[in-house]
């Protein structure tokens, strides 16, 4: 099959859900009202609420949302064949992420700003608020330990990628204080501060920076990691307009330019896929496609990380509700699109069969690199750049994504101390600094007690984020649909995602933890076992919730939506 075919339909399908489907969802069953103040502007407070620019407000919702999973997720998937992969991408991306993203953040933004945390316990009651707590936290520790992980590997495969990812803060900081401070025009900021970051891109591999193997006996990726959680836990404390905001915009700008050079290269190149639709000849011990290609691709089909950014960082940024569409549903395309890219990459980037297959031996393998090498190969055939210069390209988008995912990890991990302190009465935790520390520091333990002296920890628990990335996205559906309900509107556009989501992460749980106690990992057992048991209890609270409005509905009729 050849790709450019293969692009043109995903893409194609996407834009017509955003121009159709999203529309029917904000004007039909969200009934976005851009006379209704929303909390940026009843809430302001210049640091965490704040009326920001939709354009620029989409470039911090699809960067932070997007890190290096759509990439990872699906670059992993193809080893069951690229057809299965697209079709959940494409269509997950239109039905279930853009959705649920939108959802997420009118809820939160009819609620006060309030995170997905706290609107559960409003909606649905304390026990499902804590519940829901502990698979929040799990969910940010493992994105926060991980991804910091990733970024430092990154780095030191690729030390022409380090100038740029590190140069990319001073032109986001400089954009912040152009836009907020001097009100400069929008446009002229952006193709600066674009051609600023792809200026050092270029200058990478002209000064490739190499730390030392080892600093104070700590191995380089170590030193990677501890500098990385230090700058996450000052970004996390400042303003969002002076890096958050302006940080995430410019790399949105930047992945939309690299994804066209990519899909430009492809439609110029016309590679053909050299993997199979449908692998018939899988490795030994290779999961089974169903559920686990559900949860294999989260972000780029439909994630719950999502909800936490919506709910904890976007919602109280909006000026507008009519906004939410555009950021919400086309956030959730810009990555569908970068996961759409990665199969591509990760399936037409080889030559032959042969080469594919000497590269995807095992599941698990391909991830990052398969998209960083396949990616180079098609960007220099079809648009003639160097394949260093590629190869830089590819890992600083991976790598700027990655951390502005960490930024808002450790900001949204710091809300969740602080809300612990407010449900458990202990007002030490409700100071941004200590909610802070304890943040950092949970992330650090993680990565250096079960990791050793690498810092490399936080893969022990990566097996188990799929399972509960989906398992929380379809929490957040099952909020919203509670809520839809309560307020008389057609619930089935977020109640079947959210069935068919808890079908398949239930499924791949149970298979995860037969799998560690064959394996005997004694802490995914206990980990994979709590959060079963979460799901569960969440589940049946939910559904008593849900019978309770059902009746009440169907008794009174359409119920008025004063909220």
């Amino acid at each position: 099959m050849n790709s450019a075919i293969v692009l043109l339909f995903g893409v194609a399908a996407m834009l017509c859900g955003y121009v159709f489907y999203s529309k029917f969802i904000a004007t039909k069953i969200l009934a976005l009202d851009d006379s209704r103040p929303t909390p940026a502007h009843t809430m302001k407070d210049g640091i965490d609420y704040v009326p920001t620019n939709k354009y620029v407000l989409w470039g911090h919702h699809f960067t932070s949302v997007a890190g290096a999973a759509p990439i990872i997720g699906p670059a992993i998937a193809v080893i069951w064949g690229w057809l299965p992969a697209i079709i959940w991408i494409v269509f997950g991306t239109i039905f279930m992420a853009g959705v649920h993203d939108m959802s997420a953040i009118w809820a939160s933004m009819r609620n006060r700003g309030q995170s997905i945390g706290s609107i559960a316990g409003t909606v649905m009651g304390t026990r499902v608020r804590s519940l829901m707590m502990i698979v929040i936290f799990l969910l940010l520790l493992m994105v926060n330990a991980v991804f910091g992980v990733a970024i430092a590997n990154m780095m030191i495969k690729t030390p022409s990628s380090v100038l740029p990812v590190w140069g990319a803060l001073v032109v986001a900081f400089i954009i912040g204080q152009c836009i907020y401070r001097y009100n400069m025009n929008l446009v002229w900021v952006s193709i600066i501060g674009v051609t600023a970051l792809y200026g050092l891109i270029y200058l990478g591999p002209m000064f490739p920076i190499v730390l030392p193997e080892t600093i104070f006996g700590l191995p380089d990726n170590a030193v990677w990691i501890i500098i990385l959680f230090a700058y996450a836990a000052v970004a996390s404390l400042l303003p969002v307009w002076m890096l958050l905001q302006p940080r995430d915009y410019i790399n949105g700008l930047q992945l939309f330019v690299g994804l066209i050079l990519l899909y430009a290269a492809i439609f110029i190149a016309t590679p053909d896929i050299v993997a199979p639709a449908i692998n018939t000849s899988l490795p030994m011990d290779t999961p089974s496609l169903m559920p686990l290609l559900f949860v294999t691709i989260a972000c780029g089909a439909i994630s719950g990380f999502h909800g936490l950014v919506a709910t904890g960082t976007t919602s109280k940024q909006i000026d507008k509700e009519g906004d939410v569409r555009f950021v919400g549903y086309f956030g959730a395309l810009g990555e569908g699109m970068l996961a759409l890219g990665a199969v591509l990459a990760a399936t037409a980037g080889f030559a032959t069969l042969g080469d594919w297959e000497a590269v995807y031996q095992k599941f698990g393998d391909g991830s990052i690199g398969a998209f960083i090498d396949g990616g180079a190969t098609i960007l220099n055939a079809g648009v003639g750049i160097d394949m260093v210069l590629s190869q830089t390209m590819l890992t600083v988008m991976a790598a700027l994504f990655a951390g502005t995912t960490m930024d808002t990890g450790v900001r949204l991990q710091r809300y969740i101390f602080q809300e612990f302190g407010e449900i458990y009465k202990l007002p030490v935790l409700s100071k941004s600094i200590v909610a802070t520390l304890l943040a950092v520091g949970t992330c650090l333990l993680l990565a250096f007690g079960a990791g050793g002296i690498d810092g490399a920890g936080g893969m022990v628990i990566w097996p188990l984020f799929g399972t509960t990335n989906q398992l929380m996205a379809a929490l957040t559906l099952m909020i919203v649909t509670v809520i839809l309900l309560r307020k008389g509107k057609p619930v089935w556009f977020t109640l079947a995602p959210l069935s068919f989501l808890l079908v398949m992460t239930v499924f791949a749980l149970l298979i995860q933890l037969k799998t560690f106690f064959t394996d005997g990992n004694w802490l995914l057992i206990i980990m994979d076992i709590i959060i079963l048991i979460a799901t569960i209890l969440v589940t049946f609270e939910s559904l008593s919730v849900l019978r309770k409005e059902w009746s009440l509905h169907k008794g009174k009729g359409k119920i008025e939506d004063d909220a």
